[in-house]
């Protein structure tokens, strides 16, 4: 009953407002008040400041600058046989495993299909279609930075919008199609062992979501591909065309949450296989072993 009720009241709260006003929370600069906020955040959830490249609290400029806190080079060793698959983030196993034609498995009761997932397009899901996918949740007390499971250039971006239900376990188990309802960000890249499609998926108070190439990109209507976005909906920015291609290495940063949420991953139909460890709620650290691709 505890449960239900805490998915009930989330369906009418103004999910975008509440985001807005944590992310002006989190971004203040008075000193007593930002210090405060992160003392009591490490307290809280007893946040290993072994770990973190700036141990002293006081030189984060906000709450948001430490909760996307940078760690300490060789903390998160990276693996690094050529056909292993890094775990891109911190956190725990939320489902991985294979792609039932187009549908991905959420919890008991609960899926959602690729299509869905990557905001209605039909051809992105196609590249999909029965391979293997990972969802991986972050909790607050997580590294709260994406890295790469395998090098890749970026191909598309692609913007949904949606709700920002809350994505902890409780949520998975009883909110319908959650990480094909919430606002989330799609990145597809291209690798030497074909296509792979990393997910960021904003959740309650996640309303802002960071990627290390910048800038706003050039968001084009997802149904109307030759005119520039102007309305609310799926939009995607290509990336295929520039000069200068986003290429990154494994283990590299692409992004990071201001707050945290879910990270899910795509891979092609026969591309990899999936650890031993990948399975609903073990607990994974960035850099270990997420996978390994298929010969050739």
């Amino acid at each position: 009953m505890k449960d239900r009720l805490f998915v009930l009241l989330q369906y009418p709260l103004p999910h975008h407002f509440l985001s807005r006003l944590v992310m002006l929370l989190t971004r203040v600069k008075t000193r007593p008040v930002k210090n405060w906020m992160i003392a009591y955040f490490v307290r809280r959830f007893d946040i290993r400041l072994d770990e973190v490249a700036e141990t002293s609290l006081a030189a984060y400029p906000s709450f948001n600058s430490f909760f996307t806190r940078a760690l300490k080079p060789g903390v998160r060793p990276i693996v690094g046989g050529e056909r292993e698959i890094a775990c891109p983030v911190d956190g725990a196993v939320s489902q991985a495993g294979a792609i039932e034609k187009d549908r991905l498995y959420q919890a008991k009761g609960h899926d959602y299909t690729l299509e869905a997932l990557l905001g209605g397009d039909a051809g992105l899901a196609k590249e999909f279609a029965n391979g293997t996918f990972a969802t991986i949740y972050l909790s607050p007390r997580d590294y709260h930075r994406i890295h790469m499971p395998e090098a890749g250039r970026l191909r598309r971006m692609l913007y949904v919008p949606g709700r920002l239900f809350s994505v902890n376990a409780v949520a998975v188990r009883r909110v319908p199609e959650l990480f094909a309802r919430n606002e989330r960000m799609v990145c597809m890249f291209d690798t030497a062992h074909g296509p792979m499609a990393v997910i960021l998926v904003g959740a309650l108070f996640v309303g802002s979501m960071e990627t290390v190439w910048g800038g706003p990109p050039m968001w084009i209507n997802l149904h109307e591909p030759h005119k520039p976005h102007r309305h609310a909906g799926a939009k995607y920015a290509d990336y295929s065309l520039n000069a200068e291609p986003v290429a990154l290495a494994r283990g590299d940063e692409m992004g990071r949450f201001n707050m945290g949420s879910t990270v899910i991953l795509l891979f092609a139909e026969n591309a990899m296989q999936l650890d031993a460890a990948m399975r609903a709620g073990q607990p994974v650290k960035l850099g270990q072993r997420l996978g390994e691709w298929n010969a050739a």
